[in-house]
């Protein structure tokens, strides 16, 4: 991604709450982020034609429509990444989020902090990926031109699925896919509800990538979720 000198990066907060609007407005300003406003879900679909975000911190629980409701609507024109945020913390909810094309979900109360590192890995993935690069992190080398896996440079050879999950990780570093989203990606609609096959071929990939399978420092687990590969540093 380009310096902040280069390009101030936009940002639109979708929140009915002007308190949450105004401590955003403050503390992503202080880092260098240009914030635009929307308190409800209309005002949201306005904003991002007017003003082109580059990213959107979007609550669920609007007045008009419901959060995931922008969100479905906006994946049908624009990947633009979305960062949810929101007093709904039940599992279903984050599904039901990511699901409909949501980037990544913190629950209120939120901390600054955990928020710019959220943010800053969301719009690493609109600066990214070439299909010819090399993916790097930590010991795990993954030459995406080649098909090569290594680990601490020796080869690893994978299955086509592990190879194919491992590729979509990659691909959306960083952040949380529910299990639908990845058997959806990686074995074709129909396969959404077949849980047994991610979790043998996740099993099977920590067993190759991982110093210490049953702590993964790689692949980690999201909890009723799904899975986030590690965001690279």
């Amino acid at each position: 991604m380009g310096s902040m000198e280069e390009q101030t990066v936009r940002v639109l907060v979708v929140d009915d709450d002007r308190a949450i609007r105004r401590l955003l407005q403050t503390s992503l300003g202080a880092h260098g982020y240009e914030v635009i406003e929307a308190s409800t879900g209309h005002e949201a679909l306005e904003a991002v034609i007017a003003h082109r975000p580059d990213l959107i911190i979007l609550d669920l629980g609007l007045p008009d429509l419901d959060g995931v409701d922008v969100t479905r609507q906006l994946r049908e024109w624009s990947q633009i990444p979305i960062i949810v945020l929101s007093v709904r913390e039940h599992e279903h909810d984050k599904i039901t989020a990511l699901d409909a094309g949501a980037d990544d979900y913190l629950t209120k109360p939120f901390g600054a902090g955990e928020l710019l590192a959220r943010l800053r890995v969301a719009l690493r993935h609109t600066a990214q990926p070439n299909e010819e690069a090399v993916f790097v992190l930590g010991g795990l080398s993954v030459d995406l031109a080649r098909r090569a896996v290594t680990v601490r440079g020796a080869e690893v050879q994978l299955t086509p699925n592990e190879y194919a999950l491992l590729r979509v990780f990659i691909q959306h570093a960083g952040k949380v896919l529910t299990h639908h989203q990845l058997l959806r990606e990686v074995w074709g609609p129909g396969y959404e509800h077949e849980k047994h096959l991610l979790r043998v071929n996740i099993s099977n990939l920590r067993g190759k990538l991982e110093d210490e399978p049953a702590r993964p420092q790689i692949i980690l687990t999201e909890p009723g979720v799904g899975y986030r590969l590690r965001a690279v540093d």
